[in-house]
């Protein structure tokens, strides 16, 4: 299994795709950090940066990392046959269900960096427009390291989920744009219109553990209705994981069965 693993890590970071779509993730959220810096205080924008609220909404902004580590994991698995190399690697290694969890895995460890890459764009950016405004941090290094623990594990865990999508689904294009549609569309409007059911939908999920607040990391029509209490991190992280889990099960008994055309 750890020789699969090594293989799968190769593939992510020999192509130029997944370095072209971290740097890509870490643009916007230095954007879009940047904005919401500029604007604390105001009247449009967030709580000031001298206060916890404030800055911990820069800090907590990384959520195109997270968004990307679930499109790193989903293009991993159904690239393969996209481009027609699944015929490969199942011949490389016939049992289809170590496959699925090496890619599980190694997509993990990518997204962990996605996830950790734009917390540290983020909290960048947020100290800097503090310390030039000579305002004093108003977040601890713990709660800072708690933030960053979150990026990490969320983004580990989206894009372990994106690479049993890609196995469930196979096409790329289907995959990435299901994937798009749903966490900052579908999603918003559904905890938007059902607050209870809202701290427990997968992408909410993964930018709760990251310290987003609830209604924050979609961009649909509901995008910050208020309602719901987030999981706590433990909770999060196990509900990921039995998502995870289950629908790699689905995958692993159907479409990774099937013949490869």
């Amino acid at each position: 299994m750890i020789r699969q693993i090594r293989i799968e890590l190769l593939k992510l970071t020999t192509v130029r795709f997944s370095y072209g779509l971290l740097g890509f993730a870490v643009a916007l959220t230095g954007i879009f950090s940047a904005i919401q810096a500029s604007r604390a205080g105001t009247a449009n924008g967030v709580a000031p940066l001298n206060t916890y609220d404030g800055l911990g909404t820069i800090v907590t902004g990384g959520v195109w990392g997270l968004l990307f580590a679930a499109v790193l994991g989903a293009t991993a698995s159904s690239g393969e046959f996209r481009h027609h190399t699944a015929t490969l690697t199942y011949l490389a290694t016939p049992d289809r269900a170590r496959v699925l969890a090496a890619k599980m895995l190694a997509s993990a460890i990518g997204g962990a960096v996605f996830g950790m890459a734009v917390y540290l764009a983020a909290t960048g950016v947020g100290l800097g427009f503090v310390a030039s405004r000579g305002y004093p941090v108003s977040i601890g290094a713990a709660t800072f390291v708690r933030f960053g623990l979150g990026h990490l594990v969320g983004g580990a865990l989206l894009a372990g989920l994106g690479a049993v999508l890609g196995s469930l689904i196979r096409s790329q294009i289907a995959v990435v744009i299901g994937v798009f549609a749903w966490s900052i569309i579908i999603e918003s409007l559904i905890g938007g219109l059902f607050t209870a059911i809202r701290p427990y939908l997968p992408y909410t999920v993964g930018t709760t553990l990251a310290g987003t607040p609830l209604g924050e990391a979609g961009f649909g029509p509901a995008h910050g209705v208020s309602g719901g209490a987030p999981l706590p991190f433990a909770a999060a992280t196990a509900l990921l994981i039995g998502i995870t889990v289950v629908l790699a099960a689905i995958a692993a008994r159907t479409t990774v069965r099937r013949d490869i055309t």
